[in-house]
């Protein structure tokens, strides 16, 4: 049978792992030490798993470990690590080359790598292989590679030297607990015909809602950085229409309101574009597009539009504020979230920090409560510290920012006087309420 390493037990991991362990011996190998300590003790502190549903998958005999000589004699290694971007907006693939080293230590001739980390086309087989190809002394075996047209697969001569890669890009949602990670549909590919069936065969089994056998490698990494980058798009158009209809004085809810009315509409809505994904893949496509001579114009104009918009939110609100004849410096200001979506612990790159550091530059106070971020890796991420719900009060701040629709939130009760300025980022609150919303 089949043994299965998942490498990075984040909010991608663990969950896969969780779903294969149901079926194949499993281990989930991760750098992070306490990571690790805490998945032994039961406890998911990302919340993509219940207590139970860990203790469920160390039942049936899945272990976790920051040790790779656990990992060596797995045969099918599945790397789900972040790709993240650097302060110029570029790739960095630091996680995923240090993965890629990791494997390469244990690696053994006929095992298979499948990359699930986002990337843009080609970066499996351009960054990763080489990798595996140098630690391990390994050759990688691809369609590319076979001696013949005839020969469909490597001879044994050829697989007792050689390792085989696929992808089968993630697709999990922080948070949503209806489309969990066997609910949605997975795409599939592998570096021969015979090791994609095979890999489409792993994950089916797994995968209640099916697969997609894609043609090459490449195809899977393309088909999921433009997934994200086609959301950002949208998001994008509804933002910008935001900021138009700011200035013509139109509530742009009561027009995407009525534009829904036709069947056709695709229901966006404006907002902050953050996390792991949506605020962060198009730049891997866009980096690649510039490597090969293409200057993305759409792409990077989303991208632009939505990185802005915590800008405009803070200063609507400091516009407000002057309006009810608020002093600006010293105002205190009140943030309702920090997670990067709503009912999930997740911060990573949320940009309700944009809206923060803009207000605080303006010399405003700003207290942050959000009951589902976790206040350490808040003060370690962004430097700040969320207050409790027994430390504030709504009626003693001058503004009150909705920037994350928790279902909390709904049960704070806003009693703010006439004075304090409501914005609603997320059109969360009953249109008589706030003074404002995006």
């Amino acid at each position: 049978m089949d043994k299965i390493a998942v490498i990075g037990l984040g909010y991608v991991g663990l969950p896969l792992a969780h779903a294969f362990s149901s079926r194949y011996p499993v281990v989930g190998f991760d750098i992070a030490r306490w990571r690790i300590e805490e998945l032994r003790n039961g406890y998911d502190r990302t919340l993509e798993l219940s207590d139970e549903q860990v203790a469920e998958a160390l039942a049936n005999g899945m272990t976790f470990t920051d040790d790779l000589e656990v990992i060596r004699d797995c045969n099918i290694y599945i790397v789900t690590v972040p790709t993240p971007i650097d302060k110029h907006k570029s790739p960095d693939l630091t996680p995923l080359v240090k993965a890629s080293e990791s494997i390469g230590k244990v690696l053994s001739p006929g095992d298979i790598v499948i990359y699930e980390s986002t990337v843009f086309p080609g970066c499996t087989e351009e960054v990763c292989v080489p990798i595996l190809e140098k630690v391990s002394g390994l050759s990688y075996l691809s369609e590319s590679t076979t001696p013949t047209p005839s020969t469909q697969h490597p001879t044994p001569t050829e697989e007792a030297n050689g390792f085989f890669c696929g992808y089968s890009p993630e697709r999990i949602n922080p948070g949503d607990k209806e489309h969990t990670v066997t609910k949605i549909l997975k795409v599939t590919s592998g570096s021969t015909p015979e090791i994609a069936l095979k890999i489409d065969e792993l994950y089916v089994s797994v995968i209640t809602a099916g697969t997609h056998l894609a043609p090459s490698i490449k195809v899977a990494e393309a088909a999921k950085v433009i997934e994200n980058a086609q959301r950002d798009i949208n998001i994008a158009f509804v933002n910008e229409l935001a900021l138009i209809f700011d200035k013509l004085g139109i509530d742009t809810h009561d027009v995407l309101a009525a534009a829904g009315t036709k069947w056709n509409f695709l229901p966006f809505k404006p907002g902050l574009v953050g996390g792991h994904c949506i605020g962060v893949d198009p730049y891997y496509l866009t980096y690649k597009a510039k490597e090969v001579g293409y200057h993305p114009e759409v792409i990077l104009a989303g991208r632009r539009i939505n990185d802005n918009m915590g800008i405009h939110v803070a200063n609507k609100v400091v516009k407000l504020m002057i309006h009810k004849g608020h002093t600006i410096k010293g105002a205190k200001v009140l943030m309702l979230g920090i997670t990067f979506k709503e009912n999930c612990p997740d911060i990573r790159n949320s940009r309700v920090i944009d809206v923060i550091r803009e207000l605080q530059d303006f010399g405003c106070e700003v207290d942050v409560h959000d009951p589902w971020a976790d206040p350490e890796e808040v003060k370690q991420e962004y430097h700040l510290d969320l207050i409790q719900n027994s430390k504030f009060n709504t009626q003693h701040y001058d503004a009150i920012v909705l920037a994350v629709a928790h279902e909390e939130f709904k049960k704070i009760p806003l009693q703010a006087s006439d004075e304090t300025v409501i914005f609603d980022i997320k059109g969360m609150l009953d249109p008589s309420i706030p003074d404002a919303r995006l």
